[in-house]
């Protein structure tokens, strides 16, 4: 230790230290070593594999937002399709009231425009349906990466209670604790299959 400072240990970073040097206090025994070899490593292992579903869970709430913005810029092309269609439809309202109004010779070239613009409006239409559907299927993409990241995030953080429960167990040396540590660890690895298995 230097004389220009000091180093705080606590209780956990104590036990791991013997633990690793295979050092033996007044309240270490063959057995209590033991725990806190078994404590050290589901803590690293479980330490770990939060890190991975805290990273899924981060990327899975990425997603759903691009997803979520790709479907609002397919409603948005779709609300300029029908607009253009309502546009035709005005058109080809006035095109009709001009072909009534005009004497014979001229009611031909006003029927043209007319079907020109009931043909426009099928294809415009055909546009914006397509546009909806695309829409749609992003808004469905969103909703589904909204709900593995709650996956992800709930798998997180039922490592991170089992993480509190290691630390309690090391400090306490309660048995019972390293039994609810080990079982909320498997609930939090249960958690995150779900996830990666899309449920």
């Amino acid at each position: 230790m230097s004389g220009d400072g000091f180093h705080v240990h606590g209780p956990h970073d104590h036990e791991l230290e013997h633990a690793t040097q295979g050092g033996h206090g007044a309240h270490d025994s063959g057995k209590s070593g033991g725990m806190i070899n078994q404590i050290a490593m589901f803590t690293a292992i479980i330490a770990t594999v939060g890190a991975i579903f805290s990273y899924m869970g981060g990327a899975t709430q990425a997603n759903a937002g691009l997803y979520k913005n790709n479907a609002a810029l397919k409603k948005t092309e779709a609300s300029n399709q029908w607009n253009f269609f309502q546009a035709k439809s005005t058109k080809q309202s006035l095109a009709e009231l001009a072909m009534n109004l005009s004497p014979e010779a001229g009611k031909a070239a006003y029927q043209a425009k007319v079907e020109r613009y009931e043909k426009e409006k099928g294809e415009i239409k055909l546009v914006a349906e397509k546009l909806e559907a695309e829409a749609t299927e992003w808004d469905h993409q969103s909703d589904e990466q909204m709900h593995l990241h709650h996956r992800w995030a709930q798998a997180t953080t039922v490592l991170q209670v089992a993480i509190a429960l290691a630390a309690i167990a090391l400090l306490t040396k309660k048995k019972w604790l390293e039994y609810a540590m080990f079982g909320v660890g498997s609930l939090g690895v249960l958690v995150g299959a779900l996830a990666a298995l899309h449920i």
